[in-house]
């Protein structure tokens, strides 16, 4: 296998495997601690050094369950970077869901870190926009959160060019930290925000991306093609909203129309959706997912592939998904 490369986190000095490992939907009540570091250290052992985490994540429960490994497991603190993202929030009430409020944003970096049994996190996200709590607010709670040594950077997840410009322009009048990444959606089949609303902003501070759901869903491995098996995730209970995209035919179509590509590269399909994803130069990192270890094996495997994505190929993947 190919060795990893670290990419610089946007325009910080911070540097992140161009492969990482999330715990979306893969650390839960089903996933035990066990598994779960089985997986994470095959991660680390293809020199995986950012793990992914959210509070909403299974309630809190991943970041437990993560907390868990990272101490089993005895990695050096200063060898991996961790994260956690703040807003849909874990216990019901005014104050503690769906928010950014300065309240929320401080008491809830508490909450993450006792569960992921932490001094801090390396990175902290605004896990969406607020629109009824003050920029101003936000942006000072996030600074204070740094300042405080709970956060070492923090950034956003799924905001609009226009939220991330205004929190830019609130820092740089105000002389606060500054968000440094973004964490959007971004695969084969969905380019709008990373190709093209956030050009501006590449420019303007270098925003550093830690892109989710590189396979969409799992559709990009071809394992839809024919319907929804029954051991995927779309057919387990609390998921039957992938059930539609992931039947969506003329998303199937395109698909299919990549695994000619695929073979030719002699990789599986999910090797190249997280290898396209790699090649773009504005992506500090990849999350990947995986319940077994075979899966994080074969994710890794796409480190072979991105050297063998020349432009060529690259136009030929564009075509075949017009």
């Amino acid at each position: 296998m190919a060795q990893m490369t670290y990419n610089r986190l946007g325009n910080s000095g911070l540097k992140v495997s161009e492969l990482s490992f999330g715990s979306w939907v893969t650390f839960n009540s089903s996933l035990d601690t066990g598994l779960a570091r089985d997986c994470m250290e095959a991660a680390w052992d293809a020199g995986v050094n950012f793990f992914d985490n959210a509070e909403a994540y299974a309630g809190g429960k991943s970041e437990e369950i993560m907390g868990r490994v990272f101490a089993e497991t005895g990695w050096n603190r200063e060898q991996y970077v961790v994260s956690t993202k703040l807003y849909w929030g874990i216990q019901d009430g005014p104050n503690t869901k769906n928010t950014l409020n300065r309240k929320y944003l401080l008491e809830g970096i508490d909450g993450s870190l006792r569960r992921l049994d932490l001094d801090h996190v390396d990175l902290v996200f605004c896990h969406r926009s607020d629109p009824e709590t003050p920029m101003e607010e936000v942006c000072w709670a996030m600074h204070d959160m740094i300042d405080r040594g709970k956060a070492f950077y923090w950034g956003t997840s799924e905001w609009s060019a226009a939220e991330i410009g205004e929190a830019l322009d609130v820092c740089e009048r105000l002389g606060l930290r500054k968000p440094v990444m973004e964490q959007p959606q971004y695969h084969i089949l969905e380019r709008q925000k990373v190709d093209t609303d956030y050009l501006p902003l590449y420019e303007r501070c270098g925003l550093g991306l830690t892109t989710w759901s590189p396979l969409a869903s799992g559709l990009l491995t071809g394992k839809y093609n024919d319907g929804i098996p029954a051991d995927s995730r779309a057919a387990t209970e609390g998921y039957e909203w992938l059930a539609d995209q992931l039947t969506d035919e003329a998303a199937i179509a395109k698909v299919r129309n990549l695994a000619p590509i695929a073979e030719e590269l002699e990789c599986s399909m999910a090797q190249l959706a997280i290898a396209w994803c790699a090649a773009n130069p504005h992506v500090s990192t990849v999350i990947t997912g995986a319940s077994r270890v075979e899966q994080v094996v074969q994710n890794m495997g796409a480190l072979d592939v991105i050297p063998k994505l020349d432009a060529a190929v690259m136009q030929r993947i564009d075509d075949a998904v017009a």
